[in-house]
């Protein structure tokens, strides 16, 4: 049974979060919406439990129509990432996915060449290596809260799903700290296609710890408005969990 959690109940309310309700790009827009919401359920952005808002308000927020969004949410309760609960107190509540069992994952992770997976890296480097240079720059104090919690909350997870999520979502948070929707929506679609993967690779407790410290490293220098440090630190946390990738999928 999900723990029923009222979205105006989060603290978090900050960019990353402010992003998943931003209105969505492009002529597919069911897909735009099923994409949008799976992503940011799968690496932890709405919490399980957590009641969506109401059609009329969540399709306003997204700029679609009422008939789109109820096509997505019935696409999305089809992926099991979605129940809906008819009556008083009922909605639409997230429904967190369990983890893909490690032969999924090994078999997903045959799915990409060590090329390809160099290449994604280099993208994900990018992306984080700016957002944290211009989060370094315009951050207020109170916008790195999210990211301290998420570096805390990742040094004492204990399941490989929620380091996997916690990783994927310090870099969603440091694009929101840049305060710019746009990276922060890429990093979001970018870590459903990474994001599972890191399963393989952050299951010893030595690489959580120095994950966390590294993390805590790209706060510091952010916060101190050191933006070249910052971009470099988060471009290296990020190259050493794609090369680790790449190991893992040169053993397959």
């Amino acid at each position: 049974m999900h723990e029923v959690v009222d979205v105006r109940q989060h603290e978090r309310e900050g960019g990353a979060r402010m992003a998943v309700f931003a209105p969505v790009d492009g002529r597919a827009r069911v897909d735009a919406v099923v994409r949008r919401i799976g992503d940011a359920i799968e690496l932890g952005l709405l919490a399980d439990g957590e009641q969506l808002p109401g059609e009329s308000d969540l399709a306003g927020r997204l700029g679609v129509s009422t008939v789109t969004l109820r096509e997505a949410l019935m696409a999305l309760r089809q992926q099991g990432l979605v129940t809906t609960r008819r009556g008083r107190g009922g909605g639409s509540f997230v429904s967190l996915p369990e983890v893909p069992a490690a032969g999924r994952l090994e078999a997903r992770l045959r799915g990409w060449s060590t090329d390809e997976l160099r290449d994604l890296g280099d993208h994900w480097a990018a992306l984080s290596g700016a957002a944290a240079r211009l989060a370094a720059r315009r951050t207020e104090p109170g916008d790195l809260d999210p990211l301290r919690r998420t570096a805390e909350e990742l040094a004492l997870a204990r399941e490989t799903a929620a380091r996997s999520r916690l990783y994927g979502r310090f870099h969603v948070e440091l694009a929101a700290a840049a305060q710019s929707a746009r990276l922060t929506r890429e990093q979001v679609a970018l870590q459903s296609e990474v994001g599972a993967l890191l399963c393989l690779v952050l299951g010893s407790d030595e690489y959580r710890e120095e994950v966390a410290e590294r993390h805590r490293s790209v706060i510091s220098a952010v916060q101190d408005g050191a933006d070249q440090t910052a971009g470099t630190l988060a471009e290296r946390c990020v190259r050493d969990a794609t090369e680790r990738l790449v190991a893992a999928r040169l053993t397959l």
